[in-house]
């Protein structure tokens, strides 16, 4: 594997090898040019080389005289919240609280809220201006990326409150099928300047619906056949909306495709299969996945294992198998942050997939703690710690409050002990 100083990379140069941050991580697939938009990006993250398997591509280096140049950063967008700028710098500290779980989950979920602040933001700005600024977007999004992939375990763990969802469904919905949309690209190795396209895709997938009467998209009763009707109407709007401003044409199309469906009988075109683009069909899974989960007045609430079951059933073929694997990959049978019951007794939280089989998550024990004061966690398997079922929300209470007393206890036990 070879090293390169991101300050002698030029813009436009490609190499002949995938380009990576690290081993999992590519930023560029093998002779695609690096933009000048990404290597600054990169600078701004205080990332100072890549590796690749490969090398500069000859032909670039003929054409284009390789000098080393420092990278000029990117001008600061005044729409980029500062609050995400400072607690992302929070982030970069997070990987020194590894003996912390829960300091390092309550930093994250500052970020998270962070995020949600923003795609408000993007919601509400064009509601009241009609504009977006999708360089400000770009930018957000790239910071997503990176701050999903430092923290994607402690990032799928946080669950919004039901009054949260219930108050700014739209922005919740977006924020959550984002995150997994990423987490998609992450596992399908897709390049950084892809999974920007696919997490800007995702956050405005549901602009449409701010053409459209709230009571549709905010009600709280099951929509008749005729309002079923008028809210099929959003990829459109939303394709309209991308288009006149401006948007690249893979989000516009992106945005126009995510209710379309392999089988062919999703909407407005009725496409199917390979006619879909890429980033519709990882939104498409995404987007149902977080609907089934998602408390409505209307409708039972599900599980997110019960979500990832449905989705691995894949009902009449509706959605692409490559990526609802990936799905399966990125969170596991058991999803990531589901509470679960195990075969030896002992209750605990998934906190990690296992990626020689997905059926068999990493979790983390409740009340229980190593030699050094860290959260234990184990491995499921098949035989001697096998997950029984996954545990539901009245039982969960009752777990919590049962550890609750517990500690309780033994702290008061440890105070007389002195």
């Amino acid at each position: 594997m070879n090293t390169f100083e991101l300050s002698v990379i030029k813009d436009g140069i490609s190499f002949n090898k995938d380009v990576l941050l690290d081993m999992l991580f590519i930023i560029e697939p093998a002779g695609v040019p690096l933009p000048k938009t990404v290597i600054a990006a990169l600078a701004e993250w205080e990332f100072s080389e890549v590796i690749s398997e490969g090398n500069v591509n000859v032909n670039a280096l003929m054409s284009g005289r390789i000098k080393a140049e420092p990278v000029a950063p990117t001008q600061d967008s005044p729409a980029l919240s500062s609050g995400i700028k400072r607690t992302l710098e929070d982030a970069e500290r997070m990987r020194t609280l590894e003996n912390s779980d829960q300091a390092r989950l309550a930093a994250v979920q500052n970020v998270y809220d962070e995020y949600m602040d923003y795609i408000d933001h993007i919601y509400t700005h064009y509601a009241t201006h009609k504009q977006i600024d999708y360089a400000s977007l770009e930018e957000t999004v790239r910071s997503l990326c990176v701050f999903i992939r430092e923290n994607r375990t402690y990032v799928l763990r946080i669950t919004p409150s039901d009054d949260t969802i219930k108050k700014n469904f739209i922005v919740t919905h977006s924020m959550r099928s984002t995150v997994l949309a990423i987490a998609i690209g992450l596992q399908l190795h897709m390049s950084l300047s892809k999974l920007v396209e696919l997490g800007a895709s995702c956050i405005l997938h549901e602009i449409g619906m701010l053409r459209l009467p709230p009571q549709l998209y905010l009600s709280n009763k099951q929509l008749s056949p005729a309002e079923r009707d008028e809210i099929s109407k959003h990829p459109l709007i939303g394709f309209e909306i991308a288009k006149t401003l401006q948007f690249p044409v893979a989000v516009q199309f992106a945005i126009f495709e995510h209710h379309e469906r392999e089988n062919g009988t999703g909407y407005p075109r009725g496409l199917t299969g390979d006619k879909i683009s890429l980033y519709a069909k990882i939104i498409a899974v995404v987007c149902s996945f977080e609907s089934i989960i998602a408390p409505r007045q209307y409708k039972s609430e599900r599980s997110t294992f019960a979500a990832m079951v449905e989705m691995l059933k894949n009902e009449n073929r509706q959605y692409d198998e490559t990526v609802i694997k990936a799905l399966l990959y990125s969170i596991s049978l058991f999803p990531i942050g589901t509470y679960v019951y195990l075969s030896n007794g002992e209750t605990a939280q998934v906190v990690d997939v296992n990626p020689d089989n997905p059926k068999n998550p990493i979790v983390q024990l409740l009340g229980e703690k190593d030699a050094d004061g860290s959260p234990k966690t184990l491995q499921t398997d098949d035989n001697d710690i096998k997950i029984i079922r996954p545990i539901d929300k009245q039982e969960l209470e009752d777990v919590m409050k049962a550890l609750t007393q517990r500690e309780s206890g033994e702290a008061q036990t440890a105070q007389t002990g002195k």
